[in-house]
């Protein structure tokens, strides 16, 4: 194929690749009760992402290992393979993680004539970025092979965030910078990793850190 760009979100037969699929496979975590929210083509050609939530506690890590499944089986009627690697392929191409948008009651609401749900957030972030080695250590395997600073990514070596930067540790939308509370995006975590640990480090930092 040629480079990456023409990809993201994109229709016509030689960009998308494999839309059948992934259709079956969003219909089918329909069928089966998963909460998924979204799906759409991304940067590189044959990669998809779709979204799991908004779930409450474990059942986050419920949903997405049903729908990892419910994807495998999916792919094996098709009769093709689904990698989960951070980086299935070397080079200029884009590689795979699975962000994770969280948020607590006092993220999402802010007290009448303050900022409190903003100010939430920033502590929640400031507390994860004095746990960024414990958290890259349970991201998922092969994900320094993916955190390079590059392809919308941030280095693996430090800990930094912003507002609609997609080249930050952790992102927060422009939407939840004008209304002053929402939640914050770990885009750490690889497309591997396993979503107990990964919520539960999550939820033990901000709250209980």
């Amino acid at each position: 194929p040629g480079p990456q760009g023409p990809y993201y979100c994109a229709v016509g037969h030689d960009r998308m690749f494999g839309r059948d699929i992934c259709d079956a496979h969003y219909k089918a975590c329909l069928y089966a009760g998963v909460n998924i929210s979204g799906i759409n083509g991304e940067v590189m050609p044959g990669q998809w992402e779709y979204q799991v939530g908004p779930s409450v506690g474990i059942s986050a890590g419920d949903e997405l290992v049903v729908s990892r499944y419910l994807l495998e089986r999916t792919c094996e009627a098709a009769g093709v393979l689904c990698s989960l690697d951070p980086k299935p392929i070397p080079g200029d191409w884009n590689g795979a993680g699975c962000h994770t948008n969280f948020s607590t009651k006092s993220m999402r609401e802010s007290k009448p004539g303050t900022r409190s749900g903003w100010d939430a957030i920033v502590a929640g972030i400031e507390k994860l970025s004095l746990k960024h080695a414990e958290h890259i250590a349970a991201y998922g395997e092969g994900n320094e092979r993916r955190l390079t600073g590059r392809h919308e990514t941030a280095s693996i070596e430090a800990f930094s965030w912003g507002v609609a930067n997609r080249g930050a540790s952790v992102r927060v939308g422009r939407n939840t910078e004008a209304d002053g509370c929402g939640y914050m995006e770990d885009r750490r975590p690889s497309s591997n990793m396993d979503p107990y640990v990964v919520t539960s480090l999550i939820a033990k930092n901000v709250i209980l850190g």
